[in-house]
Parts: C-alpha cells; structure tokens; sequence
C-alpha cells in the first residue's frame, strides 16, 4: 500500500524548503504527498524577506478537512511560525492521533532568518513534542527548546539527547534524532535516543553551499519511510542516507545565488552533461 503523508509547514517559493520540498521528498521515496499550509513566506535561496501568518481556525480547518476524507498514515511537521498556529495543531493531532508523527522544531532559516515567534517556543515545547514519534531538532534548536547553549561536542551533544528525551513520553517507541551538522570538523555525527539505547548514525559533510531544507527533507523522509518500514533507526538509517545523495547530486541544480536546494530527485532525473 502506498502510504499518505502529510506536511504541516510553511511555504518557501523557491522550492528548496518547506512543504515543497517535503512533498518532493515523499513523492522521491513512494509516498502520497499532501500538505496543510501553516505559514506563507516570502523567500529565496539568500533570505526571508517577509512572513505572513495564516489564521489557525484556517488551519484547524485544514487538518480537519483532510482527516475526515482521507487515511493519514504519518505526519510531518515544519515551520508553523505563531503560537496560535502551534496551539491549534497540536491540539487537532490530538484529537486525530495519527500513527507516526515527525515533529522537526523548525525555528531559523538556513539564512539565519527567524522563522518561530519566541513565544511558540513554549507551545511546541508542551503541546507538539509529546505527540511526537520523533523529535529532528538541529543543535541550535536542542538549545532552544532545552534554554541552554547550543551543544558543540559528542559528550555534551548525548547529554542534549539525554534531556531532549525527557521532553517525551516515558515510552522506548519515541525517539529523538538529534542532528550534529553544526559540529565542528568534517563529521556529521547524527544521535538517535529512545531512552534506552543511544545510536550514533556517522557521516561526512559534503562541501557544497547548496544545504537548503536539509531539515525539512530529512524529516519529510522519515514521514516517507516510517509506515513502510515501521521501525524508527532504519527509517533513519535510509532517511539520513537519502538526504545525503540528495545533497551530493545538488550540483545538478541551478537554483538562486545563495544556498540552494538539494536534488530531492537524484534517483530519478538523469544527471546532466
């Protein structure tokens, strides 16, 4: 069975991030993509030079339309930008518990842009992560969401994964995958903790300028793959693998001056001459 997945996130008009992208990557991997609209932007591949807020009852409509017609089979959730806009679909996934449900606390723009009102911080906090299979924060949303300074060592990158687990229902089947890209040197050294076992997930990072919606891809590939492969470390496994094809075949694409979108496609598209 093809699995239905969708995404709750703002859009990125260039592409590269946001429900866009998310249902590139969920069409990539086999799966039906849809989305609910959370957030508009104005954007391209160098900034954010506008937001415009989408009024929640819009998006509780949204949701509520969508799940009424249509079996949901995992959720990912992107930028949502206001408090309002989080209260309400935390409290609407509450109400129709989907299976899987991804939650990746999206809070700054790869161009260093402000993407969450400072006041939804506390709402996605108690609201959002404990419906959540699995948390996909970066180190500089770790930080946030635990109020304090941004891990930049392995040993203090486990004990963010320790305390970011604590966020979470006392339940082995919820995870966090704390991404280690903003680590030092050229390791990419992702973590994977369900409270019991701590599973690190290697990786080298790939010189490229073109890392726009790293995060938005790798949590639209676990939406992708959990209902398939039904356990959270291999979807893991294959989502981080996916995204780092993805972001090596990025020179194929020719999208803006800033940094570019990866190649959701790369399986699919032949590479160019």
């Amino acid at each position: 069975m093809i699995p239905n997945t969708l995404s709750i996130a703002g859009v990125d008009p260039s592409g590269g991030a946001g429900v866009l992208a998310d249902v590139k990557t969920m069409s990539a991997l086999g799966a039906y993509g849809m989305a609910v609209i959370a957030a508009l932007t104005a954007q391209n591949t160098q900034a954010v030079t506008r937001i415009a807020p989408v009024a929640p009852d819009f998006v509780a409509a949204q949701i509520d339309t969508l799940f009424a017609d249509v079996r949901v089979d995992a959720v990912k959730i992107g930028m949502l930008g206001q408090v309002g806009v989080t209260r309400t679909v935390a409290d609407r996934l509450a109400h129709w518990k989907p299976t899987h449900l991804v939650l990746d606390p999206v809070m700054v723009a790869k161009s260093g842009d402000h993407l969450l009102e400072r006041q939804a911080v506390e709402a996605l906090r108690e609201g959002l992560v404990p419906l959540a299979t699995i948390i996909t924060p970066n180190l500089p949303e770790a930080g946030v969401l635990l109020e304090q300074s941004p891990a930049d060592n392995l040993k203090d990158m486990r004990r963010a994964a320790e305390r970011l687990r604590r966020l979470l229902p006392d339940d082995e089947r919820r995870w966090v995958f704390l991404k280690g890209g903003h680590l030092p040197g050229n390791d990419t050294i992702d973590l994977l903790h369900n409270g019991d076992r701590m599973i690190e997930l290697p990786g080298r990072r790939i010189e490229t300028p073109n890392t726009h919606g790293t995060g938005c891809t790798l949590s639209a590939a676990l939406a992708a793959l959990l209902p398939r492969v039904n356990d959270v470390p291999e979807a893991a496994r294959q989502a981080k693998a996916y995204l780092e094809r993805a972001i090596a075949a990025s020179g194929q694409l020719q999208v803006g001056s800033g940094h570019g979108p990866v190649q959701h496609f790369h399986a699919w598209w032949p590479a160019q001459a």
